[in-house]
């Protein structure tokens, strides 16, 4: 399984690669093993009979759990091993890998990289070795290993090691040539990012650190984590991870499955919103900073309130027998009994259910069941408490907010009259991103305003259904000339019941992101809204968050700490975890990215980086463009390149071309700034070049004009 390159022919010594031969022909027969073991056991629950109920439910867990694995071990075979660790009290070498494997003996083959006994293979240092003699991290190429690493603890683990190599198997790793989708880390997470990966999940833990400290690696790896740490997650809702654009999507989309997790929802904030696809830039800045306040929030539980007051009239209800009275105190008092907390439209039917027992009560002498079959017919009543509770529409009731100013002036009584005059404008639905967060607190403050007329169908389906098997079961009696006359067993009134094709019932299109979601990753966090993170807690009641993001990269300033920004908008548990090294970005790059952000943020979190490219950054002009990119293209056979700050310009294979915000995220081998200058004046200015400029992997040029 060893294939080394001739430079490093030593590495290839029996004396030191045999046993890990040995143990890689174990994992290959035990991994054979698995696939056609696996293959079995999900083609048989593919087969069983159909069932129903909370056994579908398992069914489909199983059919997705032994579905995602088999996946995994296609995706990867021996290369699921990532390497070794030997303790140094003696026993046997403990492999690490994506997944734990074990042989028929049930022999461990490998740990899984989430489990305690792989926290050494992560965390141990030569400060701390965590008990560890040795440590071996394989490089693997096309299933094969193409070089392997050594670092011994103590004296003792240089025995039947290879010479240690100048850089390290991670240092190594950040020189490679990058690629269109995020590249496989795993075997490379270094202790300080670990530590943060194996945090608990209570509250908020805000991964706060510069460009290149990886802090995206460290959100996914931790996603993968908790998910594996506490199985209950799944059930929980799972987790749902929010990037800031699509390109970001595209780029980490391997990462997850490549752990075999393929259940984690991954979105923008846009799309939480189904009118986020649409929705343009805010052109205004005055409006855009109204919005974002959370308050405005508040403003959208006032516009539904407008709609929640009672009658202040006394209600005349018609039945066959009487008339009845529904009196101001009686509207009154049904408004009043809504449980707290219960969305508008479910709320409704509460105010509708408690007038309807006003109505029976005023008929004692009648079945009830005649006086509510006679007021559902009649519907008199339906149509007053219709007009009294109103249905709404979230996206009409957040537009009057932008085209009635004195309704404006009700819900958000702090605006002044310029802010209110501000907010107006002539096509109230031309939603913007700020609009976003309050559609979304409308549609779960209302609810779903089909849910009762669903239930009024589910019930009448049942009831047709119960009585069309009801007249089944009277034929097969019928027809039953046995002795035992087995078929009467059809009457009892349990089994008719579960004769019901619940599959025929009506049912709402459940939306994926609607939550609730038991724990929510937020990568380039600084750049959330207070009305933003509104609308993430609502997704999240638990409140366990992994927060992602520098202060310093934030376009609009972030003039305040973590936890006081957390704090404001309601998370009252959050602890901070620092990263500080800069795995990515070479020295010569960050030399000059420094002084570009201190110059706006004098007090920023700038990393330190962990190695020099031998490159220095060029300066140009732009005319140089196509020449610099044929240049590169011409020496390197991989890799990706990225133009910012060139709007249009076509690219070409391997070449892209992105505005300073959609490359926030994202990494390149090249980068080519073009017109830094142009970006801006202040801090939005500042921050677009710093994330311009550590994008680079390798080099970076800058074209200037002029």
């Amino acid at each position: 399984m060893f294939d080394l390159p001739g430079h490093l022919a030593a590495k290839a010594d029996p004396a030191l690669v045999a046993a890990d031969e040995q143990h890689f022909a174990a994992i290959a027969d035990s991994l054979r093993a698995s696939v056609a073991d696996l293959s079995a056991r999900l083609d048989a629950e593919r087969r069983a009979p159909g069932v129903g109920g909370q056994a579908a439910l398992d069914r489909d867990l199983e059919v997705h759990r032994l579905a995602a694995r088999l996946r995994t071990l296609r995706r990867f075979s021996l290369d699921l091993c990532l390497g070794r660790i030997v303790p140094a009290g003696g026993g046997d070498p403990v492999y690490v890998g994506r997944l734990g494997l074990t042989d028929p003996t049930g022999r461990r083959l490998l740990v899984d990289w989430r489990s305690p006994a792989a926290e050494p293979f992560f965390a141990a240092t030569h400060a701390h070795p965590m008990g560890l003699l040795s440590r071996r991290r394989y490089r693997w190429t096309r299933g094969r290993v193409t070089d392997f690493w050594d670092e011994v603890f103590t004296a003792d683990g240089l025995d039947g090691h290879a010479a240690l190599d100048d850089q390290s198997a991670f240092i190594a790793s950040l020189g490679s040539s990058r690629s269109p989708r995020m590249r496989d880390v795993l075997g490379t997470i270094q202790a300080d990012q670990d530590a943060v990966v194996r945090a608990g999940s209570d509250g908020v833990l805000v991964v706060d650190g510069g460009p290149g400290t990886g802090k995206t690696v460290v959100a996914l790896h931790r996603a993968a984590y908790l998910l594996y740490a506490d199985p209950r997650l799944a059930s929980r809702g799972g987790v749902l991870v929010v990037g800031p654009h699509q390109p970001y999507l595209a780029y980490v989309a391997d990462v997850l499955p490549s752990l075999g997790e393929e259940g984690v929802r991954t979105c923008t904030v846009r799309d939480l919103v189904v009118e986020g696809a649409a929705a343009a830039a805010e052109p205004d800045p005055v409006v855009a900073a109204l919005k974002a306040d959370a308050r405005m929030v508040g403003a959208v539980e006032a516009a539904v309130r407008f709609y929640e007051e009672p009658p202040t009239r006394s209600t005349t209800i018609d039945t066959p027998w009487r008339e009845v009275r529904v009196t101001a105190e009686d509207w009154a008092e049904a408004f009043g009994a809504v449980e707290p907390g219960t969305p508008h439209h479910e709320a409704g039917e509460q105010v509708w259910e408690h007038l309807l027992a006003v109505v029976v009560d005023a008929h004692p002498d009648v079945d009830p069941e005649q006086v509510r079959a006679a007021v559902l017919r009649e519907g008199e009543l339906r149509a007053a408490v219709d007009r009294a509770w109103p249905v709404l529409d979230a996206a009409t009731l957040v537009g009057d907010l932008w085209s009635v100013p004195a309704y404006l002036r009700r819900c958000a009584p702090w605006l002044t009259a310029d802010q209110v005059r501000a907010l107006q404008r002539a096509d109230p639905t031309a939603w913007t991103v700020p609009d976003l967060p309050l559609l979304d607190a409308a549609r779960h403050r209302l609810g779903d305003a089909g849910a009762t007329r669903r239930a009024h169908r589910q019930a009448a389906v049942r009831a047709a259904e119960r009585e069309r098997m009801a007249g089944v079961i009277d034929e097969l009696i019928a027809a039953d000339d046995s002795e035992l006359l087995l078929m009467t067993s059809l009457r009892h009134g349990d089994l008719r019941e579960a004769l019901v094709d619940e599959g025929d019932l009506p049912a709402a299109a459940r939306d994926p992101l609607a939550g609730p979601f038991a724990h929510v990753v937020v990568d380039e966090a600084q750049e959330l809204t207070d009305a933003e993170w509104r609308m993430l807690a609502l997704r999240c009641p638990s409140g366990s968050f992994t927060v992602v993001g520098d202060r310093a990269q934030a376009r609009r300033g972030f003039g305040e700490s973590w936890a006081e920004r957390l704090h404001r908008v309601g998370f009252d548990r959050v602890a901070v975890a620092s990263l500080t090294v800069n795995y990515r970005t070479p020295a010569e790059v960050m030399a000059e990215a420094e002084p570009v952000i201190r110059a706006a943020l004098p007090d920023a979190n700038v990393p330190t980086s962990v190695r020099t490219a031998g490159v220095p950054v060029r300066h140009g002009a732009v005319g140089e463009l196509d020449a610099v990119l044929a240049d590169w293209l011409a020496g390197h056979a991989e890799g990706t390149a990225c133009v910012i700050g060139a709007p249009g310009y076509p690219g070409a294979p391997r070449v892209r071309s992105l505005s300073p915000e959609l490359a926030k995220g994202l990494e390149f081998d090249l980068v080519v700034l073009v017109d830094p200058a142009a970006f801006g004046t202040g801090v939005t200015g500042a921050v677009d070049r710093y994330v311009a400029m550590t994008r680079a992997t390798q080099r970076l040029v800058v074209l200037t004009s002029g």
